[in-house]
This record gives structure tokens, sequence and C-alpha cells, in this order.
């Protein structure tokens, strides 16, 4: 299989709605929630407009043809904001995609990316439990705070 990592076309940005709610971490046994959770105002941050701000970057990544993936940062006031010069990284897969190496490559190219406009740092939220927590350590975030659950985690450039 191919895999692919490009920008995203502006007709693909709705596709965000659906990564927005498969990157929810939902632990083992626990029922998933339902779709309308990401029309909370506390998720929409992440989506809505994306692409009208200047910091809005996406990747993709397609797989034979289709999307499997996608990492997106904007500079807002979410889970993982740091300040209003740093951009919150977001990434997920489709299910059936997961623990093949397409993470990594996503959130590898939207790095070099960053660093190629000049960024100097990128942050993000995790929870403690979610798998996904080593591949950022693997690609150089630290964590700067502990919430409870989840990590506050930034990445300097």
């Amino acid at each position: 299989t191919m895999t692919v990592i490009r920008e995203i076309c502006s007709e693909e940005i709705p596709v965000l709605d659906d990564f927005l709610y498969e990157a929810i971490f939902i632990p083992k046994g626990v029922e998933p929630p339902p779709r309308s959770i990401i029309e909370q105002e506390d998720l929409q941050v992440y989506v809505r407009g994306f692409g009208e701000e200047p910091h809005d970057h996406c990747l993709v990544a397609e797989v034979d043809g289709k999307i499997a993936g996608a990492v997106w940062v904007r500079i807002m006031n979410d889970y993982g904001h740091v300040d209003d010069q740093t951009p919150s990284l977001a990434i997920s897969l489709y299910p059936e995609y997961r623990g093949q190496g397409i993470g990594t490559q996503l959130l590898n190219q939207m790095l070099d990316m960053l660093r190629r406009k000049g960024y100097p740092q990128v942050s993000l939220s995790v929870q403690k439990e979610n798998y996904a927590l080593r591949m950022y350590q693997k690609a150089g975030f630290e964590t700067v705070e502990e919430r409870g659950e989840e990590v506050l985690m930034v990445v300097m450039m």
C-alpha cells in the first residue's frame, strides 16, 4: 500500500469533523460518546472555520487514494493552549489505519513544515493512557504540565 502525505484541499476540510471525533480518547471498556459530542464548544474550536486563519495548517495521509488520517494545527484556546503564538496540534487516524506508523509520518511532516515556517514551538494535550503519548515523546515533545489524567506537552523547534 502506498501512503502519501499532503496538504489538505479546501473541499476536504469537512473530513476534519471525522478526525476530531476519532481524536477523542476512549479508555478500554468505555462506551464511545455519540458523534454529536463534536458540536460542543470546547471541541468546535479545533475545526470551526478551519483554513480561514493564517495559522491553520493541515496535512492528510492518503492510503491507496483514501484519506486515512489528518494532523492539523491552529492557534486556539484549546486544551493544549500555551500562548497566542504557539499552535496547538491535533492528530488522528481512522481506527483501521492505526499502529502502522502513519501517525508518526504525519506528525514528523507537520513538525518539518512548521519548522520551515518559523514557528518556535508547538503544543498539545494528551491523556496519559493514550498510546499516542509515546509517539509524541519520540518526536521530541516534553511534558510541561500535569493536569490530572492529561499532560500538556510542548516541542521546541
